[in-house]
Parts: structure tokens; C-alpha cells; sequence
């Protein structure tokens, strides 16, 4: 469980049933999960500084 103190004993149950995830660690992700999620950043990444590049030279 993390160092957060839940604010009433439902929250805390609610918490612990749903597994609600406190720290996620990228590494620890299986590889095609981590690779769409790389692939994800990078394109929205490349897409901004395209639109950043196109609206500067227009």
C-alpha cells in the first residue's frame, strides 16, 4: 500500500478491491505494452513539432 492515509476505512477498501495502482514503473510492463506506449509518445511528439515547424515557415 502506499504512504497516502486514505481518508475514511470505505476509500481505503474501495483501494484495495479495485487495485487501484499507486506507482507505475514503465520497465516492469510487458514489451509490446511498452513499445505502443513509446510509439504513442513518439508520434504525438514528432506531430507537435511538425505543426510547431509548418506554422513557423507559413
Amino acid at each position: 500500500m502506499s504512504d497516502k492515509k486514505p481518508i475514511n476505512d470505505a476509500m481505503e477498501h474501495m483501494n484495495q478491491i479495485e487495485g487501484y495502482p499507486t506507482d507505475v514503473d514503465l520497465k516492469k510492463l510487458p514489451k509490446p505494452l511498452r513499445y505502443f506506449g513509446y510509439f504513442v509518445f513518439g508520434f504525438f511528439s514528432v506531430t507537435i513539432l511538425f505543426m510547431l515547424f509548418m506554422k513557423l515557415m507559413d
